[in-house]
């Protein structure tokens, strides 16, 4: 009898042993084999659109390195904050990513009732690229350069019509710019980038705070005049012209992006991921892409990701608030 209970305490043992391989395995063979089955990379924002063909680039970039598909999942609606929230009740087990932007900083304060704490809830792994956005004008107005125009809009008080997109960049970098240079131009919202760039080509509106990759061939053809970059540094697409902050010191405005996964996603799976991207920013033919509609690769650690989110999440709150910007 004494035999046959030490034989059972062996198969315990090993039975034991093996469990606790097991629940080793994540941060050792199960990391090492990822990914193992296709990851998803879900965006909030229609197909087509600039954030749609970065993701795109970047998950066949990942795609052909790490030898299982990463799919893009178009999931629009409410400034993105559908998408982000599917990916934060994900599983954090890197096989659901999220394509962060600069939404995502602005709707931690334009909604008052998100179900998520962003930078709480998703873990930054790397950022992708940062895309200007450029402070155009029809060319009806009679301003060649940025203290041209805040002389004019001083002049014409409330009297400038500003197209913007609610809660996105486009509405929110003419809010700062409203803020910083103490002008006063009225809002006009409208659903898409599209229809504000045809009422400005239009004449409709007088000026808008566009991506630039959105209105770059309407300004190399004289059809809208740019008067400066929202990025701290010109464009390299429009070298000639020059950034607000030249004039209005301190402004700084810019779309960005990059890839975020739920809160405790293994280390060693946002490691692996932050290097896999950051050699595709180095990739010429990603670079090329980047460069066609005015973006500047966005390379680093995912800590330094972080910084940028929370950076960005701390300034945009203060231009919702001064802004009075609300959702749709």
């Amino acid at each position: 009898m004494k035999k046959v209970v030490k034989l059972h305490r062996r198969q315990f043992l090993r039975v034991a042993g093996g469990a606790a391989a097991l629940v080793a395995l994540p941060s050792t063979a199960w990391t090492q084999s990822y990914p193992s089955r296709p990851v998803r990379i879900v965006l909030g924002f229609s197909p087509g659109g600039p954030t749609d063909i970065i993701a795109r680039l970047i998950a066949q970039h990942l795609s052909e390195r790490l030898g299982q598909q990463f799919i893009v999942e178009n999931r629009p609606g409410a400034g993105g904050n559908i998408a982000t929230e599917a990916v934060i009740r994900a599983q954090s087990d890197g096989y659901t990513l999220l394509l962060v932007n600069a939404a995502n900083a602005i709707s931690a304060t334009l909604y008052s009732n998100l179900n998520f704490v962003f930078l709480k809830e998703i873990a930054p792994v790397a950022g992708v690229v940062r895309v200007p956005n450029v402070m155009e004008i029809n060319p009806s107005v009679p301003a060649r350069t940025v203290p041209e125009f805040i002389d004019y809009a001083k002049a014409n008080p409330g009297k400038i019509n500003m197209a913007g997109v609610n809660g996105t960049t486009l509405q929110l970098a003419g809010e700062q710019f409203k803020m910083m240079a103490g002008v006063d131009m009225v809002h006009v919202p409208y659903k898409g980038a599209a229809p504000a760039l045809t009422d400005l080509l239009g004449g409709q509106v007088q000026v808008m705070f566009d991506n630039l990759s959105s209105s770059i061939e309407h300004i190399r053809a004289g059809r809208l005049r740019a008067l400066a970059v929202t990025t701290a540094m010109r464009s390299k697409a429009l070298p000639d012209v020059p950034t607000i902050s030249e004039f209005v010191p301190g402004y700084e405005a810019s779309a960005w992006q990059g890839i975020g996964a739920p809160n405790n996603t293994p280390t060693e799976i946002i490691s692996k991921l932050n290097s896999e991207i950051n050699g595709a920013l180095s990739d010429p033919r990603v670079k090329a892409r980047f460069f066609d509609f005015g973006g500047e690769a966005l390379p680093g650690s995912s800590d330094d990701f972080g910084k940028l989110l929370a950076s960005e999440t701390e300034k945009w709150a203060k231009v919702v608030k001064f802004s009075g910007a609300k959702p749709d």
